[in-house]
């Protein structure tokens, strides 16, 4: 009986990137995984050339830069891979998640988006990104450094860290696999980093973008 054509690509997904797409098939990693309480190993990122990213992110110039350096309150990192069926089919609820920070001027420059892509080169970031209409800034992994750093954590895997004026950070939240209800983590998120629930209370028509 031949096989289906989906389980045949999930099977290859899976031989060629056993971390990825929770098929994770045992901790290998030197490293532990993030988690909450702790802080995030140093992660050097190159500064995006796009000037709106550059803003976004609050970060001028060019080179590289750390995640605690991002001009907010708090950040929310999404480890993700380009061939992870679970990342792709999940990059909408964070899509809508980023609408609704930007579309609330209580949260809109307190919470920032960012994401990282295990195992992929700048060229695969970029298509993953352009693919899932995903409108905050990626980064490529094309090496594994940040994701053995991290504990070789499967994917999408979600970092919630909270920023303190004097430039420390502490992970509040992590969160393995899809996202099913995207306003419940945002609740959630903005509960952990311990922000007013009211500063949530958003318009419906002012949800997402016209």
């Amino acid at each position: 009986m031949p096989l289906n054509k989906n389980l045949l690509v999930s099977l290859i997904i899976v031989l060629l990137f056993p971390t990825f797409g929770g098929f994770g098939l045992g901790a290998t990693a030197t490293h532990l995984p993030p988690a909450k309480g702790g802080k995030l190993p140093v992660i050097n990122l190159q500064i995006p050339k796009d000037r709106v990213q550059r803003t976004y992110l609050g970060l001028t110039g060019s080179g590289y830069f750390k995640i605690p350096q991002i001009k907010a309150e708090a950040i929310i990192i999404e480890i993700f891979n380009l061939y992870c069926p679970i990342c792709q089919s999940t990059s909408s609820a964070i899509t809508e998640i980023y609408h609704w920070i930007e579309h609330n001027p209580k949260i809109k420059d307190k919470i920032k988006l960012i994401g990282i892509g295990v195992g992929n080169s700048l060229l695969e970031v970029e298509v993953f990104k352009q693919d899932n209409n995903i409108p905050f800034p990626v980064f490529p992994d094309e090496n594994f450094e940040i994701h053995q750093a991290l504990g070789e954590v499967r994917t999408p895997f979600f970092i919630a860290i909270k920023l303190e004026k004097d430039g420390s950070h502490e992970i509040v939240h992590t969160h393995l696999g899809g996202l099913t209800d995207p306003r419940a983590f945002l609740d959630l998120m903005v509960e952990a980093y311990g922000m007013k629930r009211e500063d949530l209370l958003i318009k419906e028509t002012a949800l997402l973008p016209r």
